[in-house]
């Protein structure tokens, strides 16, 4: 005969039993993993400890349990105790035992279904905005040649200075728009991959970020001492991460907190395939966070969200990651923005 224990042992959904008072009496297994705490912790636990904020309304559980009714919710979106921010489908059924009027909560979490499918959508569509952009940067850089060279020639000819002035501000803004155009058809110098440690890389980026305009910003490291050297060119991941730091320094004007955290993570997907082995550098600032508006189209060129930036920075920093066969990931609330960013971990030099 199989136990019932036995069955609820092996779920991996996280499953919670509340009492009337919204307290933990049962907790499964698979519940350890998700709360991070042992289910002699999470017994006699008020929800509301474990879980700080969600979308599902308190209401709606008390309402169950005096009702004696079931629901389910596709996208809960929570902050548990520890911080973590998770989405979730959570499915509330009340019963009765031993004449006590309890609720089954099971909670699965879909984060990472849901950010494989976006990420892989949003890269396409980033493909091929970028090369929209890239076509139209080329047809625009053709003809500025032509201009600039024409308004060289005249400027020779003219014998006015004042009208020397027009000709010489035609030539200058023919420069800028150039400049503009070589910075949307990206790094034109194919990368110089070697073995490079990566914190080597992430301490001058702290050092360009300290002596900049960002004096009173606090950087704060957080090493994994463990990750070896990684295939890759130093120079475009240094430029590629310094975009994003410097990004998280404007968004403090001038207050805050930068943390950069380094780990091993293990069998991350990337763009649909599956890397075993990656750094997992994280850019952390305790900021107001990304607009809901921008967070769709952050990566694309000429996207920006400061009134004087040219929306190029992030674009050209995920550019640069994918010429190392990683990915960009960002999450931001009020108060916390991280950037994210994969670097597989090859044993031997990638053909």
């Amino acid at each position: 005969m199989i136990r019932q224990d036995n069955l609820l042992n092996q779920l991996s959904t996280t499953l919670l039993v509340l009492d009337a008072r919204l307290t933990v009496v049962y907790a499964n297994p698979a519940s350890e993993g998700f709360f991070e705490q042992s289910r002699n912790q999470l017994r006699g636990q008020p929800l509301e400890r474990l879980v700080l904020q969600s979308s599902l309304e308190t209401q709606r559980l008390e309402d169950a349990l005096e009702q004696r009714s079931s629901f389910s919710d596709t996208e809960v979106k929570m902050t548990l105790f520890d911080g973590r921010h998770c989405l979730a489908e959570i499915t509330v059924s009340s019963f009765n035992e031993q004449e006590q009027e309890l609720l089954l909560l099971e909670i699965k979490p879909i984060d990472s279904l849901r950010r494989i499918s976006k990420e892989n959508q949003q890269w396409a569509q980033q493909q091929a905005a970028r090369e929209l952009v890239r076509g139209i940067a080329h047809e625009i850089k053709n003809p500025l040649g032509g201009i600039r060279g024409a308004a060289q020639l005249l400027q020779m000819q003219l014998q006015d200075p004042e009208l020397g002035e027009y000709t010489g501000l035609i030539v200058e803004q023919s420069d800028r728009l150039r400049n503009l155009v070589d910075r949307l058809l990206g790094p034109n110098q194919p990368p110089q991959f070697d073995w490079h440690n990566l914190h080597q890389v992430l301490e001058k980026i702290r050092t360009l970020i300290s002596v900049d305009d960002f004096a009173d910003i606090k950087l704060v490291r957080d090493y994994d001492p463990s990750i070896p050297d990684i295939w890759m060119d130093q120079d475009k991941i240094q430029q590629a991460v310094l975009n994003i730091a410097r990004n998280s320094a404007q968004a403090l004007e001038g207050q805050g907190q930068i943390r950069f955290v380094t780990r091993i993570e293990r069998n991350v997907v990337i763009h649909g395939r599956n890397t075993p082995l990656c750094a997992r550098i994280q850019i952390i600032d305790n900021g107001p966070g990304i607009p809901d508006e921008l967070k769709d189209t952050l990566f694309y060129p000429m996207v920006s969200g400061k009134q004087d930036g040219t929306g190029l920075g992030l674009s050209i920093a995920q550019h640069l990651i994918d010429h190392h066969r990683g990915k960009i990931e960002v999450e931001s609330w009020p108060g916390e923005t991280q950037f994210t960013i994969y670097l597989p971990i090859d044993k031997r030099e990638p053909s």
